[in-house]
């Protein structure tokens, strides 16, 4: 009995061994321990950078497949789908860590209705900037030479063969200005609403495990359904950070200048759509759910109830 516990234990150590190159799990998990970043607010910006950065990258890259293919790779669908996805796997990626808001109305909106600090919407706000600036980067790396040779070298945010418009965007030539605040507040609205849903835990909340993939079909859904007028933004850094970058990459001021000016719509209007969202929510639903002891009293009666007639039916 004895000499088999030893060869167990020679096994296992032997193992242990060969994890990981020869290094022990021992000597791997202290490395790993002394990387490990204990300080709460850098763990939570670094998330939220990387799970916009993803989202973006999927959301942007859709968009410059569609342009640069010129309807040969894609149409508007597979830039609503490419987005849509994007934000389920950047759920996926930040959502136990920062919450992947991944989005500065979203996180304007927690911090108004009490569900986020306020000392944490400037971190909150800068990491998505980040994520968004260098997604565009990364983005006009990989389609360098497509988009130069679509455009045949000229960058322009107006015109036939515009490219601005891959990274950041511009409002339809028939929006007016005031047109498309109200599309950009409306569409914000209808966002911080549905989330406001899937998460109130005394209503119908996305079962476990499905709460990235609903929101990633509800931003699916508004760009498909109030997407035309202005490209959806509703996401203030979304669209201000690969702006910025656009500016500086080639395309100079004309990314503020176009439409009229258009670039400080989709930065305010989102942050006014997602408080009036999140507050029609609160105001028709949640702030009239029944006290929980109400419901823990209702829950109680229904297993009473429940237990009564698996008695009644054993008998």
């Amino acid at each position: 009995m004895r000499e088999k516990v030893k060869l167990q234990e020679e096994e296992m150590k032997d193992f242990a061994q060969s994890a990981d190159g020869g290094v022990s799990l021992g000597k791997a998990s202290l490395v790993t321990r002394s990387f490990r970043l204990r300080n709460e607010i850098v763990r939570v910006g670094l998330a939220e950078t990387l799970c916009t950065y993803v989202m973006m990258v999927f959301g942007l890259g859709s968009v410059a497949q569609v342009v640069t293919g010129q309807g040969a790779f894609g149409h508007y669908i597979s830039i609503n789908l490419g987005f849509g996805l994007g934000v389920a796997l950047g759920c996926h990626v930040g959502g136990k860590v920062s919450g992947a808001h991944m989005n500065a109305a979203v996180s304007f909106a927690m911090c108004v209705y009490g569900r986020l600090a306020w000392k944490m919407l400037p971190l909150y706000f800068l990491s998505q900037l980040l994520g968004s600036f260098l997604a565009a980067g990364s983005v006009y790396a990989v389609y360098y030479e497509a988009i130069h040779d679509y455009c045949g070298g000229n960058l322009t945010a107006t015109g036939a063969k515009a490219t601005a418009a891959i990274f950041a965007t511009y409002p339809a030539p028939y929006l007016s200005l005031l047109g498309g605040f109200i599309d950009q507040v409306f569409g914000t609205a209808m966002l911080l609403l549905c989330l406001m849903a899937l998460s109130d835990q005394k209503n119908k909340p996305a079962e476990a495990g499905s709460k990235s993939t609903l929101v990633g079909l509800l931003v699916l859904l508004i760009g498909i359904s109030l997407g035309s007028n202005s490209g959806y933004a509703i996401n203030p850094t979304r669209d201000l950070g690969p702006r910025l970058f656009t500016a500086v990459a080639g395309w100079g001021l004309d990314v503020f200048r176009a439409g009229n000016g258009w670039w400080w719509v989709p930065v305010i209007a989102p942050m006014i759509g997602g408080v009036l969202g999140g507050g029609l929510y609160k105001l028709l639903v949640e702030l009239h759910h029944p006290p929980c002891s109400e419901n823990c009293a209702g829950s109680i009666k229904t297993l009473e109830e429940t237990a009564q007639n698996d008695t009644e039916l054993r008998v």
